[in-house]
């Protein structure tokens, strides 16, 4: 793609629009991939040297520090040509090839690792903050997979990122738009924290009223005794012959899975239904508002209380359903238990079976030893956890607007409209 002069008829603003590639041919920069493993290999790297870029250390556009591994000086003498300056972008050539990161001033002098590649620009008419939020859009995310080569595992070759097109106004204008995103995107980030604090306070309600050492104020159960009486209060759901893939239908009755308990709360994901007839089958499955769902198999003991609002649902195999009796356990100090209480975590990890895939089972749950507390705490709890839920929903639906409003800011500054 040629570099080309263009003026927005609505705006009157005008844009260059052109190619990664053809701004490092016109400004002196390049795209480069990092050393390759026969350059660097696992013995070069050390707790003390340089810092060497890899995919894992890029998130939002930025270098996190958290993993990142070190080489020392004379090997970054070697591989003096894949050392980052200020303003290089880098991005992952394997796996996520929308994962990206742009070189600070902090970040000058560290190392192009394996994995990465390496893009300067080298271009005076730029801001990088511009380049960051560009690079950060769908549109650039989503046309970098659908260039990238492999069937198995998506790769980044140097064509693939010259070939990226890339518009840009004049650089007053790319430093208003940048100005405005991260504004927007500062706001979100206190939302987030917001969350994230609210979820710190449930941890707080736990330990103030339930403290450490449970195991010594009250007498220690298994789930088993406290699930409700009669057959099927603790089940998985259909195995595979009982429901088959072919089986599911476009709508119907909702058939839920890990991914509802994912975060560790309930929430609505692919949905999945089957059909009035085979629900009649398989009615034995159903769960009910309050019962607690746990994850058996892949990432074990992921733990969800389903809301009173469910519609006729079954569960999978893939999770246990639980139908307490509520006159001895709360579902919500059932569900903060497997989540927060160090007794659970350990037992979780001690007895989940399988050498590749970790998984439990039926037995593992019912057997699971609980400190219970009385009754009248357990509510005591439940109010104070509802309360804070509330307050949750208030923060997710104002974060779930910013979202939006913030997709739409992105869409509009770079069709030059913003």
């Amino acid at each position: 793609m040629r570099k080309e002069y263009v003026m927005e008829r609505t705006t009157a603003r005008a844009r260059w629009v052109t190619t990664i590639g053809a701004i490092c041919d016109e400004f002196g920069g390049e795209v480069q991939t990092g050393p390759f493993g026969s350059q660097l290999h696992a013995s070069d790297y050390s707790d003390r040297g340089t810092p060497v870029v890899m995919p894992q250390d890029m998130e939002e556009g930025r270098i996190v520090c958290t993993r990142i591994a070190r080489v020392p000086e004379k090997h970054v003498r070697r591989l003096s040509r894949h050392i980052l300056r200020a303003g290089d972008i880098v991005f992952s050539r394997r796996g996520d090839v929308t994962r990206f990161a742009v070189v600070t001033n902090t970040e000058e002098g560290w190392l192009c690792g394996t994995g990465s590649i390496r893009i300067r620009l080298n271009c005076p008419d730029l801001d990088i903050g511009y380049v960051r939020r560009y690079l950060q859009q769908e549109t650039a995310g989503n046309w970098l997979k659908h260039h990238a080569k492999g069937v198995t595992m998506p790769n980044l070759n140097t064509g693939v990122i010259r070939a990226l097109p890339f518009v840009y106004p004049p650089l007053p204008e790319q430093r208003r738009i940048a100005e405005v995103l991260d504004r927007a995107e500062g706001l979100r980030g206190k939302r987030r924290a917001a969350l994230a604090q609210l979820d710190t306070f449930t941890q707080s309600i736990f330990l103030d009223l339930f403290g450490d050492a449970e195991a010594e104020r009250w007498p220690v159960v298994s789930i088993a005794d406290f699930a409700h009486p009669g057959d099927g209060s603790i089940r998985t759901g259909p195995f595979g012959s009982q429901l088959l893939h072919s089986e599911f239908v476009d709508e119907g009755i909702a058939v839920l899975g890990i991914d509802n308990a994912v975060a560790n709360e309930f929430r609505w994901a692919e949905r999945r239904f089957i059909s009035e007839a085979k629900y009649r089958q398989l009615k034995r499955y159903t769960v009910k508002p309050g019962d607690v769902l746990i994850t058996i198999m892949g990432t074990c003991g992921r733990c969800a209380v389903v809301p009173d609002d469910i519609p006729i649902a079954i569960n999978t195999k893939h999770l246990c359903c639980i139908t307490l009796d509520r006159e001895k356990c709360l579902p919500l100090f059932l569900h903060a238990y497997f989540l927060r209480h160090p007794l659970a975590r350990r037992y979780l990890e001690q007895t989940a079976k399988g050498a590749i895939m970790s998984g439990l089972n039926m037995g593992i749950i019912k057997a699971m030893p609980i400190p219970l507390p009385p009754l009248e705490l357990q509510q005591e709890f439940s109010r104070r956890v509802a309360a804070v839920e509330k307050l949750r929903a208030a923060h997710r639906a104002a974060l779930a607007e910013m979202d939006a409003l913030f997709a739409s800011l992105q869409h509009r500054a770079f069709r030059g409209e913003l």
